[in-house]
């Protein structure tokens, strides 16, 4: 099983009326929930660990993960609300205002820490829980004890305007890039990582250079690049669709990567040091392909398996 492992959310999408009001219609989201989703789509029969509350968005949230065939045995329940983020979209692209103070997604506590079962070959991790505290402390803590001997992914999907605490948010990162034998993070996301003029190259090899044996780049319409365990750089182009929204692309193009390499047998330790080229074209192009279906739509809505088929 590859575990996902971080927020789920209402994102609460603006739209607009021939009368210029402006109104917003709940939709679930979040970025490690969207992967997750995205994955029992696909087949991967994934899991989810997070808080979630027993309110209705709570509810609303649980019932989607099960209707995506993901597991959702590893969930946290408690009576705190569900964590709201309000989507501003701008010629497609999304602007997030979140609202998670007390949420059940961000209170998780390291003391809170579940047994993971040997069925579980790879952990999942990014987004805002690696932000916010306490919750962001409880997945750096997760991903530390299971490093050892399960493969961690990790892709942050930086938002800078939630990050209070930079100097504290930039430590856990590090801690996390690592520990992580994937990384994956977009152009916008590497700039931020690692700041100043140097070129995007040089700036992969600084991820590299902390211990990841696949690092992979996103760059929008300009497709995606992968680096291999041995250094050498793959690259694949965007596919070609008539865009709606950008809501929920990255992750799905995630979880096309992941369960291109989950079917291929390389989400372990020993195995993911021999990925080669053409193994990595092909996740590549399988996570392209499933984010374009995804951007040709509105909202987090990743294909069905036999969509794709």
């Amino acid at each position: 099983m590859l575990l996902c492992c971080g927020e789920a959310l209402i994102d609460m999408i603006e739209s607009r009326g021939a009368d210029g009001r402006v109104s917003y219609s709940a939709h679930v989201g979040g970025a490690i929930f969207n992967t997750a989703i995205a994955l029992g789509r696909l087949r991967i029969s994934p899991g989810f660990l997070s808080g979630l509350s027993q309110d209705m968005f709570g509810t609303q949230l649980l019932e989607a993960l099960k209707a995506s065939h993901v597991d959702v045995s590893h969930v946290i329940l408690s009576d705190r609300p569900a964590t709201l983020a309000f989507v501003q979209l701008t010629d497609g692209h999304a602007v997030y205002t979140f609202y998670d103070e007390n949420t059940a997604g961000r209170m998780l506590d390291p003391s809170e820490l579940p047994e993971i079962p040997e069925t579980v070959n790879a952990l999942y991790f990014g987004g805002i829980s690696l932000i916010s505290e306490p919750c962001g402390e409880f997945y750096a803590a997760l991903a530390e004890r299971e490093a050892a001997d399960r493969v961690i992914a990790l892709d942050p999907n930086i938002r800078p305007g939630f990050i209070r605490d930079e100097p504290r948010y930039r430590a856990r990162l590090e801690q996390m890039l690592g520990l992580a034998d994937i990384v994956k993070v977009s152009d916008e996301d590497l700039n931020w990582i690692v700041p100043g003029s140097g070129s995007l190259a040089e700036k992969i090899d600084e991820i590299r250079a902390r211990g990841a044996k696949l690092v992979i780049l996103t760059k929008g319409s300009a497709g995606a690049s992968g680096w291999l365990p041995t250094g050498g750089e793959i690259s694949v182009v965007a596919q070609r669709v008539e865009m709606v929204d950008t809501v929920g692309a990255g992750d799905t193009f995630n979880a096309g990567v992941l369960a291109h390499l989950q079917q291929a047998g390389a989400l372990d330790k020993a195995a993911l040091g021999d990925i080669g080229p053409d193994l990595l074209r092909d996740a590549l192009a399988f996570g392209t392909r499933v984010a374009g279906v995804t951007v040709s739509r509105a909202g987090a809505n990743p294909p069905w398996a036999q969509e794709l088929e």
